[in-house]
């Protein structure tokens, strides 16, 4: 059996995707990896810990401080609040710039060297509020670039990329972890494990998306 590595951040979307892949690839060849880069919502990563422990997969931590270093945004700066909503036209305050990119080649030198082929992320493009790097051709052109750049055969997968909030909600229920993910995860920008603060980008995608698949699925009884 293949081995997967999931980049794992603590959110609902990288947490779905870890349950996917421990269903995909077996729990006991499955385990992630966080990034650490100085981000305002950190506790994020001690929550993505809690759940590794928990299903028994091994979990660890890289620091990558150049990210906050180069980008001055919402998410890396304390004194830099979170827009609310943005102008259209223009990419959130929260982007990070070329965060996945950095994330995923780093995810790549850490699969090669612990003998692993599968990358497994949460980027979405139908919900990617603005981020360029979670854009599915972003993703499939990296898997070129990183294979040849390392002469191994890697595949990332991208379970969430053409799902919206409520379907990947749908997801986490069939996966039978909806309490997992909506009580033990962090995707707030303001650092708010569970439900969040309620007024972030980050907690306005994931209510809206946990409503309507609430709704749809009361009205399939």
């Amino acid at each position: 059996m293949k081995k997967a590595l999931v980049v794992l951040s603590g959110g609902q979307d990288s947490t779905t995707c870890l349950f996917w892949a421990i269903e995909k690839f077996g729990r006991e060849n499955v385990c992630a990896v966080g990034f650490d880069y100085g981000q305002r919502h950190g506790r994020e990563l001690m929550c993505a810990e809690e759940i590794c422990r928990g299903e028994g997969i091994g979990y660890e931590i890289i620091k990558t401080p150049i990210i906050s270093e180069l980008s001055a945004n919402a998410l890396t700066r304390s004194d830099i609040p979170v827009d609310e909503a943005k102008p259209d036209g223009e990419p959130p305050n929260t982007l990070v710039e070329g965060r996945n990119l950095l994330f995923l080649s780093y995810a790549a030198i850490y699969a090669k060297t612990h003998g692993m082929t599968e990358i497994v992320t949460g980027v979405c493009e139908t919900d990617f509020s603005g981020y360029p790097d979670c854009r599915d051709i972003f993703v499939k052109s990296l898997n070129v670039t990183i294979n040849l750049a390392m002469d191994h055969p890697f595949v990332i997968h991208t379970p969430l990329m053409w799902l919206d909030k409520s379907q990947t909600w749908e997801l986490a229920d069939k996966l039978g972890v909806m309490d997992i993910i909506r009580d033990k995860t962090l995707t707030c920008y303001n650092g708010v494990k569970g439900d969040g603060c309620g007024h972030c980008p980050a907690c306005f995608l994931r209510k809206r998306g946990y409503d309507e698949y609430m709704e749809r699925k009361k009205c399939t009884k």
